[in-house]
């Protein structure tokens, strides 16, 4: 059965071409523009072309050429069909025939069957003149496009610098009346401002793990903010990079309640002794934890390993047994607000930003972090088959007096 390609925009003549070739025996194949029809073109591989010449996006005319261009579809008839048109810029182009619309119904499927067995239609000597201007009004069309689309990126700039700019906004206007809040809770919970009832204690403690999280979230806010806008800042004084990981894990709600086994291989305190931001590590190692609970069902493990690489530099594996994640996937998992499941639907939470924070503390500690699913890792003997995040960091050298920034602590 041959097979035809209708690049049409109008669905009532889509209809109509479908009516008039598929009961003569032709299987059809529509595209609703240009762009469209190029990409069916390079995957259907069709016995035959149709191309009306007023469609969007690309014009039947630079539909033609770039199909003229590509050495699969050698020798498939194009037949142009339009209302409005040219049929010497069509011939010059490289169709093989030339249909004026509205098309006569008793002879079309005849029509199309005798392009199909060698009919074809020759330019006049006229030609090169047409094809001239033909490409003139292509290139001159190609740069009005240039020009559309420049004028979106810069759009897009310009929104996307908005909403950074909204982000840290909000994200300061948010822990403004934060500071009160927690400062008053704590006071409260102490016992600092009068003795309390235990109703009221258990009370204020579930407004304090809510307040916390509410916090956390403001803070990841403010970070992802600082990264897109290179404004984050890092405070390095020493620390244990064990020490730090375990206080970490101290934070993991998963792992107090029993819901997941933990496997960690830590070093003994003392011995990964570094310089570097050791709260902005110590956020990172929570996103990394957070991540992979989430995805591990209950009753599975997470395993974690601190070491130290040859090339001197600090390495955290964070390794899960959960279902990993799909290659395609995992390669924008660190990019900021991208969620492999984003939908309102989604079975897990969150909002997309802790992985991307993740990276830029490892970048900004001249690092990185990458992500393999799945796994194959061992701890302590153990197989981790889900995903397993490498977090690679070095150490940041303390800045001298004179250039330290406000607020950055001494080691």
């Amino acid at each position: 059965m041959p097979k035809v390609l209708h690049i049409e925009d109008d669905p009532a003549n889509r209809l109509l071409v479908r009516k008039l070739l598929g009961p003569a025996g032709f299987d059809v194949v529509d595209a609703v523009d240009g762009l469209d029809g190029v990409r069916k073109a390079f995957v259907e591989h069709p016995d035959l072309v149709l191309v009306d010449l007023a469609i969007p996006g690309l014009d039947g005319y630079e539909v033609t050429l770039r199909l003229r261009s590509e050495p699969s579809l050698h020798g498939v008839p194009i037949v142009a069909i339009t209302a409005e048109g040219n049929r010497e810029a069509s011939l010059a182009v490289g169709c093989d025939g030339y249909l004026q619309k509205p098309i006569d119904a008793r002879s079309f499927a005849d029509t199309v069957r005798g392009y199909l067995q060698g009919r074809r239609e020759s330019p006049s000597e006229a030609t090169s003149q047409t094809l001239l201007l033909q490409s003139q009004r292509i290139v001159s069309h190609l740069e009005e496009k240039i020009a559309e689309l420049s004028g979106a990126n810069r759009r897009l700039v310009e929104l996307d610098q908005a909403k950074k700019e909204f982000y840290r906004n909000i994200s300061h206007e948010l822990a403004t009346p934060m500071t009160p809040i927690v400062g008053y809770l704590k006071l409260l919970i102490d016992g600092e401002l009068g003795d309390l009832t235990t109703p009221q204690s258990k009370a204020l403690r579930a407004m304090d793990d809510c307040v916390q999280r509410l916090r956390r979230l403001i803070d990841n806010l403010l970070d992802v903010t600082a990264l897109e806008t290179g404004r984050m800042r890092f405070a390095p004084r020493e620390y244990d990079l064990g020490d730090v990981v375990r206080a970490s894990i101290g934070r993991q709600p998963a792992f107090d309640a029993g819901k997941l086994r933990l496997v960690a291989d830590l070093p003994k305190r003392g011995t990964l002794t570094g310089m570097g931001d050791v709260d902005r590590i110590g956020r990172a190692l929570d996103q990394l934890f957070d991540n992979a609970a989430k995805f591990v069902p209950p009753g599975g493990a997470v395993g974690v390993r601190a070491r130290r690489l040859q090339s001197g530099h600090f390495e955290i594996c964070i390794a899960d047994t959960g279902p990993g994640v799909l290659q395609e996937k995992a390669q924008r998992l660190f990019e900021p607000f991208y969620q492999v499941d984003g939908s309102p639907t989604r079975q897990h939470g969150g909002t997309g930003i802790g992985l991307a924070i993740s990276r830029g503390v490892a970048r900004g500690h001249s690092g990185d972090v990458r992500l393999v699913s799945p796994a194959n890792e061992e701890i302590l003997g153990e197989r981790f088959n889900g995903a397993a995040v490498y977090l690679v960091l070095a150490e940041i050298p303390e800045p001298p007096e004179s250039t330290r920034p406000r607020g950055m602590a001494l080691a």
